[in-house]
């Protein structure tokens, strides 16, 4: 069993499709199939089971993916450790961040750190911030960037903090809000929290709700066309001059925020291009998008 079988594995195990596994891997269905079956004779199993919609795995086949993504994990750390050895900012940067953050803020930190650090490549994946986190337990990721309130035992470093924000495109009247269409969007449960418990702090009435899609973006621009009022992230927001925007406050009068952080676990804490990356994080201005001066 090689390297080569340990990515047929969990290649298949993702997708439970071997014309899938054949597409992502770039290998022909009858090498997967002369693979499957060299494994199964090696340890004297059956590790699939084939029908019209793809595969199942067996106990022992699931027991075997999940050897191969530990053997995956640990062969990339030796790399990493061995290249480490130098102190040469040299190696693979995997990166889970939230989708917003890597849509509105990402880009231009990859582009700057990859200028200082031309020998480092990354690998990117986005989602929802649990999703972040789910991928840093399980080690498919080293990095992770993440929104809102979470519980992470590991490492963790605050890169930016912004205000949650009633837009609209007219001045509203804070205390008719809740008679106020409002635009509804899909997102984590963090932010849905947060909101919700601002509201409940604000309001004895629900928000009359007219409109319910599936992201910010799209939100956004039904509040730009007049549609109704949305509360968002500053993230979305910043340098936007067309819209009319209240910051939420609390009973104290203090902003109501929003935190983004950058987690890792501990035993990556002497990895030179993590501690590399996390240095530049400290000075990057994420206003203004480069390096402070």
């Amino acid at each position: 069993m090689d390297h080569l079988d340990w990515n047929l594995l969990t290649t298949l195990f993702e997708y439970k499709n071997i014309t899938k596994t054949s597409e992502v891997l770039r290998i022909s269905q009858p090498a997967i199939s002369y693979r499957l079956q060299r494994l199964e004779d090696e340890f004297g199993i059956k590790i699939v089971h084939r029908g019209h919609r793809g595969v199942a795995f067996t106990p022992q086949g699931e027991y075997l993916a999940e050897y191969a993504a530990k053997m995956q994990r640990d062969f990339q750390k030796v790399k990493e450790d061995v290249l480490n050895f130098e102190n040469n900012i040299q190696g693979t940067l995997r990166i889970s961040a939230s989708s917003i953050f890597s849509r509105y803020k990402l880009p231009p930190i990859l582009g700057k750190f990859n200028e200082k650090y031309p020998l480092v490549e990354f690998h990117l994946n986005t989602g929802w911030s649990e999703e972040v986190i789910n991928s840093i337990y399980k080690e498919q990721s080293q990095i992770g960037i993440l929104r809102g309130s979470h519980n992470f035992s590991h490492e963790k470093q605050l890169l930016m903090e912004e205000n949650l924000l009633i837009v609209s495109k007219k001045e509203v009247d804070m205390e008719n809000l809740a008679h106020l269409p409002r635009i509804y969007y899909n997102t984590d449960t963090s932010l849905k929290t947060l909101i919700d418990n601002w509201w409940t702090e604000n309001y004895m009435l629900p928000p009359t709700i007219t409109m319910r899609v599936d992201n910010m973006e799209t939100c956004k621009e039904m509040v730009l066309n007049g549609l109704g009022y949305a509360i968002l992230p500053n993230i979305l927001l910043e340098g936007d001059e067309e819209l009319f925007k209240i910051p939420c406050l609390t009973q104290q009068g203090s902003p109501v925020t929003r935190k983004t952080w950058l987690i890792y676990k501990k035993e990556y804490s002497n990895n030179v291009v993590i501690k590399a990356f996390c240095e530049f994080l400290r000075e990057w201005d994420f206003k203004k998008g480069t390096v402070k001066m």
